[in-house]
């Protein structure tokens, strides 16, 4: 398919709620986007769709009346997640051949993996609706409608359209590449080196980041000043995969920026993760809403929450997750439990009838079941009918944890912007904050880069980070770190190190001569 970039027809907006601050959902018809550019009101609702997006892949409840025609119609975060995290130590898939992750769960796939696919186009459908968005926020427009309003939307959108960019950067490498300055129509985009992408992500971070709200005043599901740093500091910790430099002072001078914006790290560290996670913007730094009345998502969080609980087993009580019934649909590999001390609370698996490690990957009664997720309130009461509207948990796409991970494994690589003690002391504080008190602390022996990948694992295990960091540390397809059923083996093994990247589906590369797939 060959990427058409003209004005988009919306024939529903996405219109952001004041109260709540999650992203509510209303019709609204329109005709062509000179009709919809021509008040506030229609920028606030499409710079919502833009947010919403990433978790619903329609106009309609639960992505009904779908954006776009792709392989199996995935949205933007169940793919993601699961291209970060199926083939990893972190996940068991149980549908393999139903869901059509086999090929993702073994490091087998190719140009014609649907999940592959349906990121790809995913990303550039978002990355198309950012540029639209865009070359309707001229100079007089900006004026005409509220400058300090519109200056917020304009860098939330370029925010946005970057994080877009970072996600086809770290999937595939060489991109296509096109911006609102491009031509409307029949367009086929070059290709931009990693480098390239680096750069331009860099420079809009750069450039936007005094233009969006700080966190202080940020409302709740918008990009603040802090996410923009969140996401220079990922983009500069994993510079050297990406082109091959060391940028780790950027990336703790990055972590520390968006500390000073005051986030401090949630005293309950399981309430980050259930239906009243939208309360803790205390570490929260950017969330994508999800809510069973206004922004239902089969995906996302409803994936997560419904996914990690069993549909077989007469153990696992749904309702003690605030759902309906589950779906089965992962567990974790027994090399995930196995690296955390028998005190440690971060430890949330079901195990009762399980195994702990995997004879058979697509065994529901192998693997324990994670419970990290829930639909429950503060109050212990199921959110939502998940049956009806999914989920009423919101994804943290970036928290104050990761933030202290990345600043600790950038000293231990050389930065030179902050040092070991508190480098040492930002670790310890996750772990104070699990254990309750010191009992967890290590020390300054104990911190290295091993203990890091592992303490991520613990940390931020099934939030969509594995695949990225296992990369960083030189693991995901090497004969360095083994877990089962790695390459399709059951005690695990080396695959080629061409499956770091995924490829570019083959209808694209078929569409546009500028794109290759040099390793497939």
């Amino acid at each position: 398919m060959k990427l058409r970039y003209s004005s988009i027809l919306l024939a529903t907006l996405v219109a952001m709620g004041s109260c709540t601050g999650d992203l509510d959902q209303f019709p609204h018809e329109e005709t062509t986007s000179n009709d919809v550019y021509t008040t506030l009101d229609n920028y606030r609702a499409v710079l919502g769709k833009i947010y919403t997006s990433m978790t619903v892949n329609g106009q309609g409840k639960g992505g009904d009346n779908a954006d776009l025609s792709s392989n199996m119609g995935q949205d933007y975060m169940r793919s993601y997640f699961n291209l970060q995290e199926c083939g990893t130590d972190e996940m068991a898939s149980t549908w393999l051949s139903g869901d059509k992750v086999s090929d993702l769960t073994y490091l087998s796939w190719d140009a014609n993996d649907p999940w592959v696919a349906d990121m790809y186009y995913r990303i550039y459908y978002n990355i198309t609706l950012t540029n639209e968005f865009l070359r309707y926020c001229t100079d007089d427009k900006i004026q005409s409608l509220g400058a300090e309003e519109m200056k917020h939307f304009k860098a939330e959108a370029r925010f946005m359209r970057a994080l877009f960019y970072s996600h086809a950067l770290d999937f595939f490498r060489n991109i296509p590449f096109v911006t609102e300055a491009d031509p409307i129509g029949s367009y086929t985009p070059p290709c931009y080196t990693p480098a390239q992408t680096f750069a331009f992500i860099e420079s809009e971070l750069k450039e936007i980041v005094d233009d969006l709200y700080p966190a202080a005043e940020c409302p709740y599901g918008r990009a603040s000043q802090g996410a923009a740093f969140t996401l220079l500091a990922k983009l500069y910790l994993n510079a050297e995969v990406y082109i091959g430099e060391s940028r780790y002072n950027e990336c703790i001078q990055a972590c520390q920026e968006v500390e000073g914006q005051g986030y401090t790290l949630h005293a309950d560290r399981k309430q980050l993760f259930n239906a009243d996670n939208h309360l803790r913007t205390d570490e929260i730094i950017f969330a994508l809403p999800v809510d069973a009345e206004h922004n239902v998502s089969w995906g996302a969080t409803t994936y997560l929450v419904c996914g990690q609980v069993s549909n077989t087993s007469a153990l696992q009580v749904p309702a003690d997750y605030g759902i309906t019934s589950g779906w089965g649909m992962f567990r974790v590999r027994g090399e995930l439990p196995a690296k955390f001390a028998n005190d440690d609370p971060r430890a949330e698996f079901f195990t009762d009838g399980q195994t702990q490690y995997l004879d058979v990957i697509d065994d529901q009664s192998q693997g324990y079941f994670c419970e990290k997720w829930s639909n429950l309130t503060d109050a212990g009461e199921a959110a939502s009918n998940t049956a009806d509207g999914g989920v009423n948990t919101d994804y943290p796409l970036f928290r104050l944890a990761d933030v202290y991970l990345m600043e600790a494994e950038a000293v231990l690589r050389g930065g030179t912007s902050m040092s070991s003690d508190a480098a040492l002391a930002k670790v310890n504080a996750l772990r104070e904050r699990a254990w309750g008190n010191t009992d967890g602390n290590i020390g300054t022996s104990e911190l290295s880069l091993d203990f890091i990948i592992d303490e991520r694992a613990r940390e931020l295990y099934l939030e969509g980070y594995r695949r990225t960091d296992l990369i960083r540390f030189g693991l995901f397809t090497t004969n360095a770190y083994l877990w089962q059923w790695k390459g399709g083996v059951k005690n695990g093994a080396a695959v080629d190190n061409k499956y770091n990247i995924y490829p570019i589906p083959l209808t694209e590369l078929t569409a546009n001569p500028n794109l290759s797939n040099p390793n497939y």
